[in-house]
């Protein structure tokens, strides 16, 4: 069963970074799509960013081109976002997100099985 957990969320002050973490377990994820997404109170959960395990190509929202990066580390079986430069409008909580890769780019809640718990990133004004 695939397992996925994330951490590193806090609070930042905008203008500011914070990198989030999602340790993946359960199988080999060579064939795999990881995923961000995120979801700010009262509004719905939004793709932010994935990445082809093996391939490492990478798809980001608009609104985060630049300021976001999506990595993994193969070997730790862990899926990285850096943030930089966070805008209030980023406060939200952040969930890792995992499936076989069906598509490409894959930025639909609907396409990915398996989710972390989230962890929250509040940056204040």
């Amino acid at each position: 069963q695939v397992q996925l957990v994330e951490s590193g969320g806090g609070l930042v002050q905008a203008g500011g970074s914070l990198r989030v973490s999602c340790a993946a377990s359960g199988r080999t994820f060579s064939s795999y799509i990881m995923g961000w997404f995120r979801q700010a109170p009262g509004k719905g959960r939004e793709f932010v960013a994935s990445i082809h395990w093996t391939a490492g190509d990478t798809y980001y929202l608009d609104s985060v081109k630049g300021r976001f990066t999506i990595s993994r580390d193969r070997f730790k079986n862990t899926v990285f976002l850096q943030m930089n430069d966070l805008k209030p409008e980023d406060t939200a909580i952040y969930y890792c997100a995992a499936n076989i890769m069906t598509a490409w780019p894959m930025t639909s809640r609907s396409q990915y099985t398996y989710w972390g718990q989230g962890t929250q990133v509040t940056v204040s004004s």
